[in-house]
């Protein structure tokens, strides 16, 4: 499926343009046209595999979402409809692609189809989402649901946001360490290397690598330059692929330091995913089966699925979890004593907020170790640097001084 752009007409001669998905422009247009649209142009906005790596990229930000979210719970609990309030929540929207999508959404709930159905339709809004709000549609009580999953989302964007702050310290550091060595390969080197090519002096080991790597960048920097844009480029194609991002998945799990911390992440996002599914109604097979499609780890959604799978076929869900081999113990006992006391939503979230709890200890006791290596290693890369350029000087100051 590819994303298109439609510009069109209604009955009434409003102009319209929205982002839609589709395997062809031809399909586009027929089925537009027969919802009785006057179709005005349709052009592609990028392949299914998001290849165009340096283009805009249409997306939601998750603030955004939960904004919008939170003002659509406020207008129906004030009693106006649902379309009147996709109405004036899509004319307010400044992101030029939400309001095509929030358009897209009235036109389809307009026709008669679910809120639900039209959410899904735009192919960009998370399984859990759209899941929630169907609970809702069909328990009648839409404004409940739609409260637990704005609590959800705040409480996901939150812990994310903890992690990445904690981790802008080591990158920054890292970043310092590439620009000081590319100071020095680029600028300081070549100038210790015109020098001594001018004093004819015996150059020891260490000053004689030196050098040349630093010629070496300096000579052929641009190729150097532009084989890293390239491999990066191409890393990121790769990553986006199938086989790629399972790879990635896999490795993630076996990093060290990292690997326990992530595991602990993932099921402390499944568990409180699965915690809001079931406590909007939803019963344990399909809030399995969505929470599967809504995690974005390969080997966890894997295990949830053969999960739900034997939970299916009659098995206690801690029994089917324990059964994958994959989720900490602990978090299967408590599971396990979630479902024998007939309150596992509440014992989910406890789950979720004791591997949330840990992951921010566990990282931060990480980075404690991370830190010191990375100045060390940049401590003991400038002193190598410094001492094998100054070497010789202290070397003919010895023997002038003879």
């Amino acid at each position: 499926m590819a994303e298109f752009l439609v510009k069109m007409a209604d009955e009434r001669g409003h102009v319209l343009e929205q982002m839609e998905n589709g395997a062809s422009a031809q399909e586009i247009r027929e089925r537009f046209a027969q919802q009785g649209f006057m179709i005005y142009s349709v052009k592609g906005q990028g392949g299914a595999l998001g290849l165009n790596l340096f283009g805009p990229r249409k997306k939601i930000k998750a603030d955004e979402f939960i904004i919008f979210n939170q003002q659509f719970l406020t207008l129906l609990k004030a009693g106006l409809p649902i379309l009147k309030s996709l109405d004036l929540l899509g004319r307010r929207q400044r992101n030029a692609y939400f309001k095509a999508v929030l358009i897209d959404v009235q036109q389809r709930v307009r026709s008669g189809a679910l809120l639900s159905d039209a959410f899904a339709a735009q192919g960009k809004m998370s399984k859990i989402y759209t899941t929630t709000l169907l609970a809702g549609e069909r328990s009648g009580n839409l404004e409940e649901v739609l409260g637990r999953f704005i609590a959800f989302q705040r409480i996901t964007i939150s812990f994310r946001k903890k992690l990445l702050s904690s981790l802008w310290y080591p990158a920054l550091l890292f970043i310092a360490l590439g620009v000081m060595l590319s100071f020095l390969m680029v600028y300081v080197v070549p100038q210790f290397a015109d020098l001594y090519s001018g004093l004819n002096a015996k150059l020891p080991a260490s000053t004689i690598m030196l050098l040349s790597i630093g010629q070496a960048v300096r000579a052929y920097y641009y190729l150097i330059f532009g084989g890293l844009v390239a491999f990066v480029a191409s890393f990121l194609l790769w990553m986006r692929s199938d086989t790629g991002a399972r790879t990635m998945d896999s490795l993630r799990y076996k990093a060290p330091l990292f690997g326990q911390v992530w595991l602990k992440y993932q099921v402390a996002m499944f568990s409180r995913t699965l915690s809001t599914l079931l406590s909007g109604g939803l019963p344990l097979v399909p809030s399995l089966e969505t929470a599967s499609q809504s995690i974005n780890s390969f080997k966890v959604a894997e295990s949830v699925a053969h999960a739900s799978r034997r939970v299916r076929e009659g098995q206690p869900l801690s029994g089917s979890l324990e059964e994958t081999g994959f989720f900490p113990d602990l978090a299967v006992e408590m599971v396990e004593v979630g479902e024998s006391t007939g309150a596992l939503p509440t014992m989910l979230n406890s789950v979720a907020e004791f591997f949330e709890e840990d992951v921010q200890n566990s990282l931060a006791a990480a980075l404690q170790l991370i830190e010191p290596v990375i100045l060390i290693f940049m401590g003991i890369t400038v002193a190598f640097v410094l001492i094998s350029l100054y070497m010789p000087i202290f070397s003919l100051g010895s023997q002038l001084g003879q």
